[in-house]
């Protein structure tokens, strides 16, 4: 099989697609531009970046994860069925943890692919579905639970919760702790590198918040940090906030929108940093995978 190069990594030439056009702004770096690394996927979310730079993303509707290889391009289904995973994230060890929706649970999963649930209920009733994840420095973790019935739910589709909310799990316990109780719809969820600061994006309100995070894992200083939602979240090194919908529209640390990147396709679900030098923008969207070279790396 032919390749080429995405900004000096290998891509499999039979799937790499121009975009129409570039994003203007100063992120992108010299040259570069949005494209269309893969297809034929049903709905991509969930993407995650081991330590070598490989990325691991959901296919949902499919039930399975998906490696994107940072050196040769190419992707490879690495678990399926995969528990319905939605966002991931990977630990310090190298376990990939993630938002198993088919049963509202919490996974662990080792890199020989053994999974281990972390959480399984809340006090003996059901999540509504943890969504995405972020976990801090020193190993505990902070996630999202919205509600979203599933069609391929055995359960009931309403919620055994009193709302929808933000959890913290300190390592090690199986019990989470509600931290945010007073949003709509908490989706995505980034903390900043030194565990000091919590970004949460409302999308049923169409806001993010950003919140100063203490040892115990509660969250204080609500403060808007932007009026826009989004789906899934990450940041870069300069400590830019990229939100995700409609494309991938990033903020500075001041809440100021400073780039936007359309991305041709009717959802943008999720964003992370990845490749050998991090700095390649990992896109998911819909029913394909987008990509793009930056001048910053990945904040984490």
């Amino acid at each position: 099989m032919n390749f080429c190069r995405l900004s000096g990594v290998l891509v499999s030439a039979c799937t790499l697609l121009p975009l129409l056009h570039a994003a203007d702004g100063t992120l992108l770096a010299p040259g570069a531009k949005v494209e269309k690394l893969q297809g034929g996927y049903e709905f991509t979310e969930g993407p995650a970046a081991d330590r070598a730079g490989n990325v691991f993303f959901t296919d949902q509707p499919n039930d399975r994860i998906v490696r994107w290889d940072a050196v040769s391009g190419t992707f490879s289904d690495w678990l399926k069925p995969a528990g319905r995973a939605n966002g991931t994230y990977f630990d310090r060890a190298g376990n990939l943890l993630a938002c198993a929706d088919e049963k509202n649970e919490l996974w662990l999963i080792t890199p020989d692919k053994q999974v281990k649930v972390l959480i399984k209920d809340l006090n003996g009733k059901l999540l509504n579905g943890p969504n995405d994840l972020w976990i801090r420095p020193d190993g505990a973790l902070y996630f999202t639970d919205p509600l979203y019935a599933r069609p391929y739910w055995k359960r009931d589709r309403t919620s055994q919760l009193t709302g929808q909310h933000v959890y913290f799990l300190p390592a090690g316990s199986s019990q989470p702790q509600a931290v945010a109780t007073d949003l709509k719809q908490p989706n995505g969820i980034i903390g900043t590198p030194d565990g000091k600061t919590l970004y949460v994006a409302d999308i049923g309100a169409g806001k993010t918040y950003a919140y100063t995070i203490q040892p115990d894992g509660s969250l204080t200083g609500k403060r808007l940090f932007c009026e826009l939602g989004s789906d899934g979240m990450t940041l870069d090194s300069e400590g830019n906030v990229y939100l995700t919908g409609k494309g991938v529209t990033v903020f500075n640390p001041a809440g100021q929108k400073i780039e936007h990147f359309d991305i041709p396709e009717g959802w943008t679900a999720n964003v992370t940093f990845g490749g050998t030098q991090r700095d390649l923008l990992f896109i998911t969207a819909g029913k394909s995978i987008y990509g793009a070279r930056l001048r910053v790396k990945g904040a984490q």
